[in-house]
């Protein structure tokens, strides 16, 4: 059966770093080995991430990219071989590898696992971790050379044969042997002022992170005006945590659990690696949080709420999506049913630990979006609310 059109896509995140009962930090500004948890992100374990993900009809998994983790392309190409038809959202960062040899790369994952092959553009990390990669250019630079790099893509991956001699990149004759089939999406996120029109001539689905939603249609009419102008219509997606549980009082419960093992010196630490970022979706996750850390209010996990169901919490220690959709099963399909309402037509999401969370999510909240009409994976069945937990022994 096909998938309506007009229903919302998920996505899952696979944790390439590690996975953790708690909040696993790493992300913007900084360093490498500041990821990972206590559970080691095996093929085997990524790979049942992704097949309870294809259980519950997700789209894809976005997979990171940086010092802090490991390569995605490497992952997904093998967890790929372990699951039947999710897709994978590969990170990945123009410049370190060239535009002739990503679209290659897209072209034989799309051979091997046709269809499955989702691209999320990252224009760079932090100076310091994009030097660390060779990589010398300024912020406004790397955004000129990711224009220029997704340009030569698209022409590949539209049959040409490309000679191009930009201010960054200088490509001759090159082509593909093979194309992909179909062609990849693009997915671009990107908060700054240089951001914007690249993201509106190349994306084909622009990602926020979770933002209250008076901010995130602040976000959507800006790329949507700048795509318009342009001829062309761009789709948009949100990334986000989740808790979600049978009852409200359980979700924020587990909400101060996780609140509950951050400290002090780790806190300070973090968020002195964070302030130094140079991503203004960074510094606008940071902001929602400032308050609580100025005046210690940050221990109460409802001082964090920023919007009803929204908590920032997760920004405290993480960089990156720093906030997470939190209530019951029925609560967190409204928050979505919200942003939905904004334009939000895809929804990346991710919890801790991932597998036990995407059963919560799957179990609650994927019925809940199906009896909404807001999500169609193509099955006939609606299955009963979850009532539990698989990893939860009954009576807890």
């Amino acid at each position: 059966m096909s998938v309506d059109r007009d229903s919302l896509k998920l996505h899952w995140f696979l944790p390439t770093y590690g996975d953790s009962r708690l909040i696993v930090g790493g992300g913007h500004g900084l360093p490498a080995g500041t990821a990972g948890g206590d559970r080691d992100a095996s093929i085997g374990y990524l790979s049942s991430i992704a097949r309870a993900a294809e259980d519950f009809g997700f789209t894809a998994a976005l997979t990171p990219a940086g010092a802090w983790c490991e390569d995605a392309w490497l992952t997904t190409a093998m967890v790929a071989q372990e699951t039947r038809d999710l897709g994978f959202l590969v990170a990945f960062r123009p410049g370190l590898i060239s535009p002739t040899l990503a679209a290659q790369m897209a072209a034989t994952f799309s051979r091997h696992a046709p269809g499955r092959v989702l691209l999320n553009v990252v224009t760079g990390g932090e100076p310091a971790e994009q030097r660390a990669y060779g990589d010398h250019l300024d912020k406004a630079a790397r955004y000129a050379r990711t224009d220029e790099f997704l340009s030569i893509v698209r022409d590949l991956w539209a049959g040409e044969t490309v000679t191009r001699h930009g201010e960054h990149i200088r490509v001759d004759g090159a082509s593909l042997a093979s194309l992909p089939v179909p062609t990849p999406p693009v997915y671009f996120g990107g908060s700054s002022p240089e951001a914007g029109p690249v993201a509106a001539r190349h994306s084909d689905v622009y990602l926020t992170w979770g933002e209250p939603p008076a901010a995130v249609a602040t976000k959507i009419d800006w790329i949507r005006g700048l795509a318009e102008a342009q001829g062309r219509t761009v789709r948009f997606g949100i990334r986000l945590h989740v808790i979600a549980r049978d009852t409200s009082e359980q979700a924020w419960a587990e909400a101060s659990r996780l609140l509950s093992a951050i400290d002090d010196e780790t806190l300070a630490n973090v968020q002195s690696g964070l302030g130094r970022s140079e991503s203004t979706g960074q510094a606008a996750m940071r902001a929602l949080h400032e308050r609580t850390r100025a005046d210690g209010s940050w221990r109460d996990p409802r001082a964090l709420e920023v919007y009803p169901g929204l908590w920032s919490g997760v920004g405290l220690v993480r960089g990156g999506a720093g906030t997470a959709l939190v209530g019951s099963h029925a609560e967190v399909a409204d928050l979505i049913a919200e942003y939905r309402a904004l334009g939000i037509d895809e929804f990346v999401l991710s919890g801790y630990p991932h597998l036990e969370e995407l059963y919560w999510f799957g179990e609650g909240v994927v019925p809940e979006l199906k009896r909404r009409g807001l999500f169609d994976d193509g099955r006939s069945s609606v299955p009963p609310v979850s009532t539990g937990n698989p990893f939860v022994p009954a009576g807890r």
